[in-house]
């Protein structure tokens, strides 16, 4: 199996590594990686200036790229760029959860969908921040359960959050808002504004859903990932 490993926390993130160091279970590991940090970044791709792209040696030998664009990108230039094939493209492990409308805004789940664009499968993996060595010790029995059940041939993509605490796996669906923000003008400077998060959870006792699942159940979630952005049931009624 050919496998390409992305993120949106950078190509030197000890995240990153961590799943390199375990997807070289499965196969043959490729990383290209952001440059620097490209978190919530979503979708975005760069379409009116040339980016860098430049190859990091490392001590096993891996190929690595060092891509100074965002987390698709990374994929597309992969893929499109260099004419690389993979079997699994596995974005993350991700700083931080991505779960319920924060999916919307992140890099590690929309390399993941880049990859469905393009013909590939693939699973985007977070874990609350500083706990990835915790969270990737689950992976081969999340992995396992992936493939006992055959998923893959059901849906190419699958968005894992894994909290430190591993508890039971759950197959879910998008949940409600997460994070959200305020925004404070800058004292030395009144036309400047800083965005501060907070966290908007609530917990509506519903193990279906992927914020429940593992904010407050602690256990890991397995949603399938659509990168479909028409409302189905609103154009059967238009349509009919």
């Amino acid at each position: 199996m050919r496998i390409l490993v992305t993120n949106d926390d950078g190509i030197g993130a000890h995240s990153l590594e961590c799943v390199v160091q375990w997807a070289k279970k499965l196969g043959e590991v490729e990383i290209f990686a952001p440059k620097v940090e490209q978190s919530a970044k979503s979708h975005a791709i760069e379409l009116y200036k040339p980016f860098e792209v430049k190859k990091v040696e490392r001590e096993d030998g891996l190929l690595a790229y060092s891509v100074d664009s965002t987390p698709a990108d990374c994929v597309r230039i992969a893929v499109l760029g260099m004419k690389r094939k993979y079997d699994l493209v596995i974005s993350g492990i991700n700083n931080g959860f991505n779960i319920g409308l924060d999916i919307l805004y992140s890099g590690t789940v929309s390399a993941a969908l880049e990859a469905v664009l393009l013909g590939m499968k693939s699973i985007a993996l977070s874990a609350y921040p500083d706990t990835y060595d915790e969270a990737m010790a689950h992976m081969d029995r999340i992995y396992d359960y992936m493939q006992k059940r055959d998923l893959f041939s059901l849906n190419p993509s699958y968005n894992i959050n894994i909290p430190a605490e591993g508890g039971e796996i759950r197959i879910t669906r998008q949940g409600g808002a997460f994070y959200s923000d305020d925004f404070e003008p800058l004292a030395d400077a009144p036309t400047m504004y800083m965005p501060m998060g907070k966290c908007v959870y609530e917990y509506r006792a519903d193990p279906t859903l992927d914020t429940d699942t593992v904010l407050y159940d602690k256990c890991i979630s397995i949603m399938p990932l659509d990168y479909c952005r028409t409302e189905n049931e609103v154009y059967k009624k238009l349509t009919q």
